[in-house]
């Protein structure tokens, strides 16, 4: 393979609100924590485990002040973005680091109540949830000319 690729898709739920930092020039930052969460047994105890992983969301412009207006903590999101570590010194003057998720697309699949979403995710949240509930259809007898 000849390419590169930097690709991060996560389901979670929000950690935090989205903290706003704002730019001269009218551009802006939203930030929040997203938690993902893992759940197997324990081969030799035969225990549950569930392990919370937390990541930390960043989103630019406009789609952060969106996040911001409607993501509330708790909110369930999909997220799409691409990682980024950032290099920088503590206090002390050593050297830290942070890997980040720079989201380029979001969806909320949190339920709202009418008016409080915008349409795009009411629809987005309307066509998750018919994936996850198919609908069946009752069962009627069709006459064919197969043998079998």
């Amino acid at each position: 393979m000849s390419g590169t690729i930097n690709k991060v898709m996560l389901i979670g739920h929000t950690g935090d609100e989205v903290k706003m930092h704002y730019f001269e020039g009218g551009n802006s930052i939203g930030r929040f924590p997203l938690a993902t969460n893992e759940t197997y047994t324990n081969r030799t105890t035969g225990e549950r485990v569930n392990n919370t992983e937390w990541h930390n969301i960043v989103v630019r412009n406009k789609a952060a002040e969106v996040c911001e207006k409607y993501l509330k903590k708790g909110d369930k999101v999909y997220i799409e973005g691409r990682l980024k570590t950032r290099k920088w010194q503590d206090e002390k003057g050593l050297d830290r680091y942070s890997t980040e998720i720079q989201c380029t697309e979001f969806t909320f699949l949190t339920p709202k109540a009418e008016g409080s979403a915008p349409p795009q995710a009411q629809q987005a949240v309307a066509s998750a949830q018919q994936v996850s509930a198919p609908v069946q259809e009752p069962l009627q007898k069709e006459e064919d000319d197969l043998p079998f």
